[in-house]
């Protein structure tokens, strides 16, 4: 009996023992499957892990399909818009020299018609002048090797090259571009160091130009849109052909002019702000977020490359003296701008910098 006993209590010591060690082994192996996950997140998490990364980043990662479209078809496109600007400029053109120009000779006082066809032909030179220039203009590319007069920042990580201050990489020009402001698909080039005068200029003559469009034509609109709602008529008017594309001709520079000039205008208007301020397109954004930054610590940001507002005009239209208000802007000219876009010192045309070049 005690045998027995003796035998069942071994038994029960083993099974028990067993119990335990499979519970060990299984607290053992989950603890490893634990410590394996972690490690695998850990991993994962630093691989992707950037302190700079925010919702911003979340955004350009989610539409980078989206950018990576748009940049192929403003690519291909580019010549496409480049026709579309001459083809509607110079359909307004020919409105005005067969239709408003001989109306015009004929009815105006003589001082009204040497005013316009002075002031017109100034101005249509001065949207011709830009746009070829803006176009034909490389914006300004930093060298691939590094130079002695080259104050690069930092690499490019698509190009592997030394990046400038102010210079960024173009995803459509698929290099990096000199103090870039934006792609522009109208001019089927990369506003940038040398041809951001012209693009500014275009945008501000051919604004110019089509705001004196609509006014002077203001008159002459509505009498050829009066003229087309009687064509519904019964009987109907006995236009000819002649009168009745002089009505839709005029209609159609009228309504294209005004267009032109509300979108084209608030852009111009935007841009002016910025050269105002001293900085691009994309420095604006940059300059922003830079702002809030050393906002939340507690200090000021300061735009190291403004000189004031009139200081940055000065530097942008290249006015070195007060002829060169006329002969540089009002006037076409070739005159490049100051410095090579690889480093950025002050302009003789400014006094004094009126900024600092540090944030404080």
């Amino acid at each position: 009996m005690r045998s027995r006993r003796r035998m069942y209590s071994a038994v029960m010591r083993f099974f028990l023992k067993c119990l335990r060690l499979g519970q060990r082994r299984r607290f053992w192996l989950t603890r490893q499957v634990e410590q394996l996950w972690l490690y695998g997140r850990l991993c994962l998490r630093s691989l992707l892990y950037n302190s700079f990364a925010d919702g911003d980043t979340a955004l350009d990662a989610l539409f980078e399909p989206i950018y990576w479209l748009v940049d192929h078809v403003t690519r291909w496109f580019g010549v496409v818009f480049v026709a579309l600007v001459i083809t509607l400029t110079s359909s307004v053109v020919v409105i005005v020299y067969v239709c408003l120009i001989p109306l015009i000779l004929q009815t105006y006082p003589i001082a009204w018609v040497f005013w316009h066809i002075i002031y017109g032909h100034w101005n249509l030179v001065m949207i011709v002048f830009h746009y070829y220039m803006a176009i034909t203009t490389q914006p300004g590319y930093p060298p691939q090797q590094s130079k002695s007069d080259v104050a690069a920042v930092s690499i490019c990580r698509k190009c592997i090259a030394p990046k400038p201050a102010r210079t960024h990489h173009c995803s459509i020009c698929n290099r990096c571009v000199l103090k870039m402001d934006h792609h522009c698909p109208w001019l089927n080039n990369c506003v940038g160091h040398f041809n951001h005068r012209y693009f500014f200029s275009f945008m501000l003559f051919m604004t110019m130009g089509c705001i004196y469009s609509s006014v002077s034509g203001w008159d002459m609109f509505w009498e050829a849109y009066a003229a087309i709602e009687t064509y519904s008529q019964t009987p109907p008017p006995t236009f000819s052909f002649r009168q009745r594309a002089f009505h839709k001709s005029v209609v159609y520079a009228w309504v294209l002019c005004s267009s032109v000039a509300l979108a084209l205008g608030a852009l111009m208007l935007w841009h002016s702000v910025l050269i105002t301020r001293g900085e691009t397109s994309i420095e604006r954004h940059i300059n922003r977020k830079e702002r809030k930054r050393l906002q939340w610590k507690g200090k000021v940001f300061r735009n190291p490359y403004s000189y004031g507002p009139l200081g940055n005009w000065k530097v942008f239209l290249g006015v070195e003296r007060h002829r060169h208000w006329v002969t540089r802007v009002l006037l076409p000219s070739t005159h490049p701008p100051y410095g090579s876009g690889l480093s950025w010192d002050t302009a003789p045309c400014v006094a004094e910098q009126k900024t600092p070049l540090l944030a404080i």
